[in-house]
């Protein structure tokens, strides 16, 4: 018979059997080992987590630390850690230990600043990349081989930077390594941007771009740039870049056998610079690769405080171009994006009323954005004082077309440069016009009766009214795009408060001679009233002589011709407006196409307005 206390102790040991078994059930769902479910969004990150996108590195490099039991080490000490991943090279995991030593040299460079360890990262990502068996290189699914080209340009950029952080250093030096010394030499073609020279290099990937709708990078090898360009002295095509002209460029280090380098302790590097308009990739080697660049970022740095901002209403209201620093006559409002190439078709955007190049923005990232575009045209931009009087804008606009071929291509040896592209939009439209129109001498029939070769005028008047009222189509000019163009007028400008404005507007000071001079040709021939020269507002009401003639002028044979009508709502075409323009206004007879777009009158930056645009490139380049 049990005694009172066994029977305790027995119930006292099947409580806790029955405790355990409770507990054992209880967390049968939470085994030392197991899995736990993710959502969508959480499995994504764990997937692609590397020190770029979370500052933590990936399961890739922790993998190695973990191998080789230095993951609390690291933590503590991670300069030797990185040196005995370093020493160990040359074992079967190479390559995954070249990649972790990449990733790591990044963490610790972002935790101690250490300007070394971005450019030991961006050697190591180079070694991975490019080995010389292309058997060890990564396989193109391989998810390493993106970040690994990310790790090499940021690697480049942060590497190279000044101390303050602002710009990109690419001048040849010495520089210090954890595994040695890096000799930077620099190939100097590069630096030479079609005859200008390149300086103020700044990361476009440290940017964050406002303002457009779209933003546009092509992934690849290099770190992507944007460069101040330095006009040369006396070199007659320099005149056409603006002052504050930036462009777009990838700066490539080419390694000589880092892999050697990371034993020897010597390390040899090459600053390449390339312009992106005109190369797109980078041999090295067996191994053809794809240069980084972001050309949206690099046009939002370029308009970023430009002084086109300020022009638009200053530029309506006076009358004396000036503008980028230059008098009138050193650059007569024709400026180039980028400058010139040979071998691309130039596409000159003409800006309307009380307007500036600036507002081509949107349109200028979505066609610089497509790689066909980008490859076959080359952007230009005319600026003008939109108050002034429509024939003498368009005079300016001539003459520079004329003059920039001349300049830049003095033997005319450049086919590209016969196929020139004209946009304008709303004034600019009519602009545009009278690039391929042959007036006679009907504009000057709308001032006197007199001939004008019996017209009593001084050389310098004769000149100018020669030169504005007597004009031929550009023979290079060959396709035309008409955005919101008043070719029959805008309602807008009889409108009495719009012709207040005329008030605001200072003409030219150098025509108030020639006024005179007309003025006297208009009374001895009983015109009526004393001439005025006219203001922009004045040539787009319907009732003016200008806009009457030029509507009736027809566009000369062999130039396309094509329009781009906005019209508000969504009732009949015919009858509608976009606000500024009637339809009826816009439309004209003879061109090869027309599309009506649903919108406002400022419709540069409307996606189906750039689409059109597009289209029209493509074909006008014959691109497929």
């Amino acid at each position: 018979m049990r005694t009172p206390l066994i029977r305790a102790s027995i119930v006292r040991s099947s409580s806790i059997a029955i405790l355990a078994l409770i507990v054992l059930s209880a967390s049968g769902c939470a085994t030392p080992v197991g899995v736990k479910r993710l959502d969508e969004q959480a499995a994504h990150r764990e997937l692609n987590a590397n020190i770029l996108s979370t500052g933590k590195p990936s399961d890739y490099s922790t993998q190695i630390l973990e191998r080789s039991a230095l993951t609390e080490r690291f933590k503590s000490d991670p300069r030797s850690v990185l040196a005995e991943l370093n020493s160990g090279l040359g074992q079967p995991d190479e390559r995954d230990r070249l990649f972790a030593l990449s990733e790591l040299s990044f963490a610790y460079a972002e935790n101690s600043g250490n300007q070394s360890y971005y450019l030991a990262s961006a050697a190591y990502a180079y070694a991975f990349l490019f080995p010389p068996n292309p058997a060890d290189a990564p396989g193109p699914y391989d998810p390493r081989l993106t970040l690994a080209l990310d790790l090499y340009n940021r690697g480049v950029a942060l590497g190279l930077a000044t101390k303050d952080g602002k710009e990109i250093d690419l001048s040849a030096r010495q520089l210090s390594l954890p595994f040695g010394a890096l000799d930077l030499s620099v190939d100097p073609s590069g630096f030479n941007y079609a005859g200008n020279h390149l300086t103020k290099f700044v990361s476009l990937s440290d940017l964050e771009v406002r303002g457009l709708r779209n933003t546009y990078r092509k992934a690849g090898i290099g770190a992507a740039l944007s460069a101040r360009v330095e006009p040369t002295p006396g070199k007659a095509a320099s005149r056409w870049i603006p002052v504050t002209a930036k462009v777009p460029v990838t700066a490539f280090v080419r390694f000589d056998d880092p892999r050697l380098a990371m034993s020897n302790g010597r390390l040899h590097g090459t600053v390449e610079v390339y312009d992106e308009d005109r190369t797109h990739a980078v041999q090295v080697g067996s191994y053809r690769v794809p240069l980084e660049s972001d050309p949206s970022a690099a046009l939002a740095y370029q308009l970023e405080g430009a002084p086109i901002w300020d022009f638009e209403l200053a530029g309506f209201r006076q009358g004396d171009f000036a503008f980028f620093g230059a008098k009138a006559g050193d650059l007569n409002g024709l400026f180039m994006l980028h400058p010139y190439h040979p071998n691309m078709i130039p596409v000159i955007f003409v800006h309307g009323t009380a307007s500036s190049p600036a507002r081509w923005a949107e349109m200028a990232n979505e066609l610089l954005g497509d790689p066909k575009i980008a490859s076959h045209y080359q952007l230009w931009f005319f600026i003008y004082n939109s108050g002034n009087p429509i024939a003498l804008s368009a005079m300016r606009l001539r003459e520079s077309l004329v003059a920039v071929r001349k300049d830049v291509d003095p033997d005319g040896k450049d086919p590209a440069l016969n196929q020139m592209v004209v946009i304008g939009h709303s004034q600019g439209g009519l602009l545009t016009k009278m690039m391929v129109v042959d007036s006679g001498n009907r504009f000057w029939n709308n001032l006197t009766k007199v001939p004008f070769d019996k017209a009593d005028l001084d050389p310098e008047t004769r000149d100018l009214v020669a030169r504005a009222l007597f004009v031929k189509p550009l023979p290079f000019v060959n396709e035309v795009i008409f955005i919101a163009t008043p070719h029959r007028g805008s309602y807008m400008a009889s409108n009495p408060i719009v012709k207040f404005g005329n008030k605001f507007i200072n003409l030219p000071g150098g025509l108030a001679k020639s006024a005179i001079q007309l003025s006297k040709l208009r009374e001895s021939s009983m015109m009526g009233t004393p001439f005025v020269i006219p203001t922009a507002l004045d040539n787009m009401d319907a009732s003016n002589p200008f806009i009457k003639t030029l509507a009736s002028l027809p566009i000369a044979p062999g130039v396309h011709a094509h329009s781009i009508i906005p019209v508000k709502g969504t009732g009949p075409v015919d009858d509608g407006n976009d606000g500024v323009v009637e339809y009826k206004s816009a439309h004209i007879d003879g061109v090869e196409s027309e599309l009506v777009v649903r919108s406002g009158h400022s419709t540069q930056a409307t996606p189906q307005t750039i689409e059109e645009v597009r289209r029209i490139l493509y074909e006008h380049a014959g691109i497929h």
